[in-house]
């Protein structure tokens, strides 16, 4: 068992009555940390860290030349690529750009044709057989207008 050392300290005082009270009060010693010893570096060895850490920036600023080079490289090229995009949109662009809007416009109109193909067949589906006026999407009714119901969700 470790027997474990502590300071007492005694106080005795005397009241206005004329008491005497006395208090005993333990405290551990205080705890000194030490602070390990620091090796000094010897002059020797602060020359190989530095020469070690020389090089390897040297390692670092060559790769980094090396990637600047090769972004460079690429930038140059991706200019190429814009330069000649212009020069084609400002030469014979134009018969593209005809032929393109020669194929939105089908587009535009095939799609018209599949839209009223899906409303007639939607109108045939929930059994109504009335008949549309032209360009209108409001069936007709005795001859008055009424409009359609919302769909249901």
């Amino acid at each position: 068992m470790v027997n474990r050392v502590t300071k007492k300290t005694v106080t005795e005082t005397v009241g206005e009555d004329g008491s005497k009270k006395t208090v005993v009060k333990e405290h551990a010693p205080k705890t000194v940390v030490k602070k390990p010893k620091v090796k000094k570096m010897t002059a020797r060895e602060r020359e190989e860290l530095l020469i070690d850490n020389f090089v390897g920036l040297q390692h670092a600023m060559t790769n980094m030349s090396i990637k600047f080079g090769a972004l460079s490289d690429n930038i140059s090229k991706l200019l190429q690529v814009f330069e000649e995009a212009a020069k084609n949109s400002m030469s014979g662009g134009r018969n593209d750009d005809k032929d393109m809007l020669n194929k939105i416009d089908s587009l535009l109109n095939q799609n018209k044709t599949i839209a009223k193909g899906l409303v007639l067949m939607e109108g045939k589906l929930r059994g109504r057989a009335e008949p549309e006026v032209a360009g209108s999407r409001l069936p007709v009714a005795g001859g008055q207008m009424r409009p359609r119901p919302l769909p249901s969700i």
